[in-house]
């Protein structure tokens, strides 16, 4: 795997975006994959507030259709009950709709692609990540946060944990493999402490530079 303080980020040049699902807009795009626990959400938001990117979590917006009580979302939450994978293409549509609506052209993907379905879906609409940000964490220490975080999420329970982490291990690992053998993954060790991992976080992103706050302007 790459190290995490891997600095050579090259922000690539989007190839013949006319085409891609969300109309043209030119857009870069992280991956942010880890097990359940590994801290990834948590330094989504530090990305976001220091580098002005757009969090995009999958999950999050699968929740929110399936509160939305449609259809669509019965059927959802009936497969992340089961703890099985969403299809790539229910993902996908949601990913694109936030994706358009939004004013920004910097996005973390949190959470997706989930396995190799996901990745060759994600292959075709012509948006390549600029990279892959992988948060290492061990088994045990994620099942820990999980059973103490308290969020009221039905799937915080021991039985569907252990569902969530063999999925995890059988079919997400294989598409981080699948872009480390590509030289794309930024491997940080998401076991430390909080600040110590967004140490990590901080120097893969470096070369996006910080966000950029607008000053009010003086009448």
């Amino acid at each position: 795997m790459s190290t995490a303080v891997d600095a050579s980020v090259a922000v690539t040049e989007q190839e013949d975006v006319t085409e891609n699902i969300l109309g043209g807009k030119k857009v870069a795009v992280v991956f942010v994959l880890g097990g359940p626990g590994s801290g990834k959400g948590t330094q989504c938001s530090n990305i976001v507030e220091h580098f002005g990117f757009t969090h995009l979590s999958a999950g999050e917006l699968l929740r929110t259709e399936i509160k939305s009580g449609s259809e669509n979302g019965v059927m959802i939450d009936n497969i992340i009950n089961e703890g099985k994978i969403v299809p790539s293409e229910i993902t996908i549509k949601l990913l694109q709709e936030a994706m358009i609506k939004s004013e920004n052209d910097k996005f973390l993907i949190d959470g997706f692609p989930r396995n190799e379905e996901n990745r060759a879906a994600f292959d075709n609409i012509k948006i390549s990540p600029e990279f892959v940000l992988f948060f290492d964490c061990s088994e045990e220490e994620m099942g820990r946060r999980l059973l103490g975080r308290n969020q009221g999420r039905a799937d915080d329970n021991i039985e569907t944990i252990r569902k969530r982490f063999s999925v995890f291990v059988e079919s997400s690992l294989p598409v981080i493999q699948y872009y480390d053998s590509k030289g794309m993954v930024k491997k940080i060790n998401s076991a430390k402490p909080i600040a110590e991992v967004f140490e990590d976080v901080k120097t893969v992103f470096q070369p996006y530079g910080p966000k950029v706050t607008q000053m009010p302007s003086r009448e």
